[in-house]
This record gives structure tokens, sequence and C-alpha cells, in this order.
């Protein structure tokens, strides 16, 4: 089972303790202060200010809160850079998994070493280090180059069937990925030799050989993963780039849906919204525009 460990000051410490709080176990270890479980995650609280997430979406749970400290077991197995990053391969990358509001998209990219040397002009890096009206330039270039890319969208109301029916967030974007890289091979057929295939790690690669199993699919044995992928590989940074775009624009079609600008993220603004949506058009209407598994909908109630 792989895990993350953070460290939170008193005040974040207060917060996450109040998030997870309608997710809180009655049992707890000693000098600790909180247990929960969301979407397979498990979360324990100490004393000393560290946080444990253990399970499938460790990951993804650690990152809202802080930076991972000390070296978890995905950690010490992407620390080993593949070779092939300055020569011709396949990148991939999502958004949207920590957003309450919006889908999940997930884009792969192919590019050759003349077309890094492009996307590099372009100004292509870590999307996280660039604010989103510069993602929206940056990516409209790009998509006027000759990359072979291909990007998927999770649509919310698809999102909350699938999480009903079990599917944690881990599986939908292994799913995700397997595909769009699938798509990229496809495309390249005859046209282009890659030397590797990259994915922007978001748990052990068995655990993500495992979801996508799980969707009746068969997983490629010729992937790598890396954390922080996106600052070593412009197909992944690009891929990251691109899928950050996808999720924008379908948070735009969301905002005009509800007739304002829909909050990114899942803060107090977002709660705020969630009760004024939730006023205006009923609950249920949140199946079309959110993940409602997050706590935020409870809170809003």
């Amino acid at each position: 089972m792989g895990q993350s460990v953070i460290k939170l000051d008193k005040q974040k410490m207060k917060k996450l303790v109040n998030y997870y709080t309608p997710y809180r176990s009655s049992k707890k270890p000693p000098y600790s202060v909180m247990v929960a479980t969301i979407n397979g995650c498990k979360i324990t609280a100490y004393e000393s200010g560290k946080v444990m997430f253990q399970g499938d979406t460790h990951a993804d749970e650690a990152a809202k809160w802080g930076e991972v400290s000390g070296k978890s077991k995905e950690q010490s197995k992407s620390k080993a850079k593949p070779n092939f990053l300055d020569q011709a391969h396949i990148g991939s990358d999502e958004a949207g998994t920590g957003d309450y509001f919006g889908p999940i998209t997930v884009a792969a990219v192919y590019a050759t070493e003349r077309q890094q040397e492009l996307l590099r002009e372009l100004g292509v890096k870590d999307s996280k280090t660039l604010k989103d009206p510069t993602i929206r330039k940056i990516v409209k270039d790009v998509l006027q180059t000759d990359i072979i890319y291909s990007s998927l969208t999770l649509n919310n109301e698809k999102y909350n069937q699938l999480q009903r029916k079990g599917w944690t967030q881990g599986r939908m974007k292994a799913w995700m990925h397997h595909h769009a890289i699938e798509n990229i091979i496809k495309k390249s057929e005859g046209k282009a030799d890659y030397e590797g295939i990259l994915v922007d790690q978001f748990c052990e690669p068995e655990i993500f050989f495992k979801h996508v199993k799980a969707t009746r699919s068969t997983p490629r044995q010729d992937l790598s993963f890396m954390t922080k992928a996106e600052s070593y590989s412009i197909p992944v940074a690009a891929a990251s780039m691109i899928a950050r775009y996808r999720f924008l624009s379908e948070m735009n079609k969301l905002s005009k849906l509800v007739g304002f600008d829909l909050q990114k993220g899942a803060s107090k603004i977002v709660d705020q919204q969630i009760k004024r949506i939730v006023k205006s058009k009923g609950e249920p209407f949140l199946d079309q525009i959110a993940k409602v598994h997050f706590a935020n909908t409870k809170k809003a109630r």
C-alpha cells in the first residue's frame, strides 16, 4: 500500500482535521489526533504535526495540504530518471483531480527532439508554474504545431456514476492515461518512433496496472513513471498544459451553465457557491458540474 507523509503547522492541522471530520473513525492509534478514510485513502494525523496518507489515492490527498516529506515508496522508485528524456517520447498528465467543480482531463503528447525544442521556445513548462491566461495563450500555439496529442475529458455525470460504482479517482485516472497513450500510439503508427512512455506518477506502478486491469483493459508494460515528471519531460509538460487548457475550457462552459464564475479548488469559497447553486437549482443539479463525493457537499449542507 502506497503512502505519503507531510508535516503541518497548528493552523493547517486544524483545517485538515475540520475538513476530514465527516469521515473520522472512532478508533485512533496512540499520539494521534484523528483517523479518517475518504476515497480509498486512510489519513492519520499525529500530535507532532505529521500526517500520513495511505491507499490508492494517497498522493492526491496529500497534495491538497502540502509537500511530501521523507521518502515514500513511490518516490524512491521514481528517483531514477528514464534515459529517453531528451529523445523522442510520449508523456501524459492530468488536471482537475483536486477541484470540486469541473471534470478530470488527461492529455498525452508525442514529441521528437526537434519538436521538444520548438515546444520549449513556445514556453512549454510545468503548468503549475504558469498562470491560467498564460497556459491558454501557449497551448493555442502548441496546438498549431505538428505534435501528436490526445486529450480526454471525464465529465462530472460520468465521474459520479463511476464513483458510485466503487471506482476510486485513481482508477479513473489510470483508465484515462491508458487510453490517451493508446490513442497516441494509434495516431503515430508508421509515422513516428518513440524511445519511451512517461506517465506523471500519481500512484505506485503496480497499483496503476491493477487499476487498468480493473477496467477490463490490458495495461502496457513499457511505461515509465516519475513524480513531478513535467519538470523533466517536455512531452509531459505539454500534456499537463493541454490537460489544464481543456479543464479551463470545461470550467468556462459550466460557469455559463450556472450563471457565474465557478471557483477552482475545494476552498470555503467553493462551499459558499455550492449553497448558492443548491438554493437556486437543487442539490441533484450538482451531479452535472461537481465531484459530489468531496467533503464540500456535506459541509455545504
